[in-house]
């Protein structure tokens, strides 16, 4: 059987379209190595996901008994205000801190999209080495009081301040582990071909 001769312009189709998408698949690729950079990471992020799918499931227990007491028996229980403020504090700092992903957050992407490779491994190193390095040098004052929280207790449950704001001491810590591995990914060129979108 003899093979198919295709016309030059279909065979310029192809080619053209195979090379569009090669950038897009190694953004994709990459962009998987930077969130999974070894067998442990996808367990971790497991358990960070379960720990704040927890932490969002008892708040929203808390927030029914909070109404039924109220609206239902019109007996209000105090504790019921004081647990689901910390546990929305909790439940928004860890996800900041391990849940979701950086390419979730709120970006202003025009100046991204409409400039080459090398402005974005400048411009991406630059911004995370802005905030991994506020974050570090943050870090230390921020455990400081966070820690100095440990003499005061909550009104109602008298649970120590210290364990109310922890999660803020564990965002800023993740911030700096964030940003420094961005800063590696971003050193070896990787990541730098996706286009941010919403």
């Amino acid at each position: 059987m003899l093979p198919t001769v295709k016309e030059p312009g279909v065979r310029a189709a192809e080619c053209s379209a195979q090379v569009k998408g090669e950038p897009a698949k190694r953004a994709g690729d990459t962009e998987q190595s930077a969130l999974r950079p070894g067998l442990l990471a996808p367990r971790l992020q497991a358990s960070a996901n379960a720990v704040g799918g927890a932490l969002f499931l008892t708040l929203f227990a808390v927030f029914i008994i909070q109404i039924g007491a109220r609206f239902g028996f019109n007996r209000p229980l105090p504790w019921t205000d004081e647990a689901a403020v910390i546990l929305y504090i909790w439940v928004i700092l860890w996800a900041a801190a391990f849940v979701v992903p950086q390419r979730e957050h709120v970006v202003f992407d025009l100046v991204w999209n409409s400039v080459g490779p090398r402005a974005r491994q400048v411009m991406a190193i630059t911004g995370n080495l802005l905030v991994g390095g506020l974050a570090l040098a943050g870090l230390p004052a921020t455990w400081d009081y966070v820690h100095f929280m440990q003499r005061e207790g909550t009104p109602v449950l008298e649970i120590p301040l210290m364990w109310v704001y922890l999660p803020l001491v564990l965002l800023m810590a993740a911030l700096v582990v964030r940003s420094a591995w961005a800063i590696w990914q971003e050193a070896r060129g990787l990541g730098l071909h996706s286009e941010l979108r919403l």
